[in-house]
């Protein structure tokens, strides 16, 4: 599917290599060991992680050419990934009021279908990043078919890793996104996308970036990104467990499941991020603390 393409990622990075054999390399006629092994060997002003990203879709892409036995060329080993420590920002109430009320109040002029199709679209679609936990990808890539608006179940079928998961919304939410739905079928009757672009298409990276950098800045002097919607929900999420005992590991699985985690170590980065659970935790686990949270690292899911 087109969707599993990383626009943000494998695009700009296999220009860049095309770019490469052809100043390098200006008379061959094929792909040759050579050029692979140049492109992708660590550069000194790289990162493990940063080698990684740049060269991924390079090695991607020898391994469809080898599949079909179009190509000789053996891939280069992979760096190894480097943990790295995350602190995503911590949103206050204040902050969270300004920017949606940013988001409630764009201009509806001139009435035509873009402005007002942007009008509906950007207060749902942030509001949906902060209820539910979605990753920015996954809620623009959601068809009209994967919202049941009468259940109040997302199925979310590109992920993460292409991994299926479904998310269960609150009411609130399903109200807000039945009333969307019949606003923006008047504008996109045919739509595809249930958040749709023009001609048809999704919202791309950029159009995220964008909407939210504007709209947080515009009553809000800290910085954030859309992406730290989804690390809000979940800290708010293990928050609120404080209080209810320690049989926590069924809440712990349903919040994996639901932020679409392959597994539960992923999720367990959160509680770096909730001092306060951590230490009732330690308290009241003693010496098994470290068996029941062992070291983990962000995997920026």
């Amino acid at each position: 599917m087109s969707e599993h393409w990383n626009e943000s990622s494998y695009e700009p990075n296999l220009i860049l290599f095309d770019r490469y054999c052809k100043h390098h390399y200006p008379i061959a006629t094929g792909l040759s060991q050579e050029m692979i092994d140049t492109w992708c060997q660590k550069r000194p002003t790289e990162t493990n992680n940063s080698c990684r990203s740049r060269i991924y879709v390079v090695i991607s892409f020898i391994r469809y050419l080898s599949n079909r036995d179009l190509t000789d060329c053996i891939e280069p080993i992979i760096p190894k990934k480097e943990a790295r420590v995350y602190l995503p920002h911590a949103f206050k109430d204040d902050e969270l009021a300004n920017f949606f009320y940013s988001c409630d109040n764009l201009p509806d002029s001139p009435r035509n279908p873009p402005v007002l199709s942007r009008r509906a679209t950007i207060p749902v679609y942030f509001r949906l990043l902060y209820s539910s936990g979605l990753r920015t990808t996954e809620a623009r890539f959601l068809r009209v078919e994967d919202v049941n608006l009468k259940e109040g179940v997302i199925n979310v079928r590109y992920s993460k890793g292409h991994s299926q998961h479904f998310v269960v919304l609150h009411d609130s939410m399903v109200k807000l996104l039945q009333v969307y739905d019949q606003a923006i079928t008047k504008l996109h009757p045919q739509r595809t996308y249930f958040f749709p672009a023009r001609n048809d298409s999704y919202h791309t990276r950029n159009w995220v970036q964008k909407n939210f950098r504007s709209l947080w800045d515009k009553y809000n002097s800290s910085y954030a990104t859309a992406y730290e919607l989804r690390h809000h929900y979940a800290t708010t999420n293990i928050n609120s467990w404080i209080n209810e005992g320690f049989g926590f590991n069924d809440k712990l699985l349903y919040l994996s499941k639901s932020m679409g985690h392959s597994n539960i170590e992923s999720t367990k980065y959160y509680y770096s991020l909730v001092p306060r659970l951590s230490k009732i935790m330690e308290d009241n686990t003693g010496s098994d603390y470290n068996d029941i949270l062992p070291e983990v690292y962000d995997e920026k899911n």
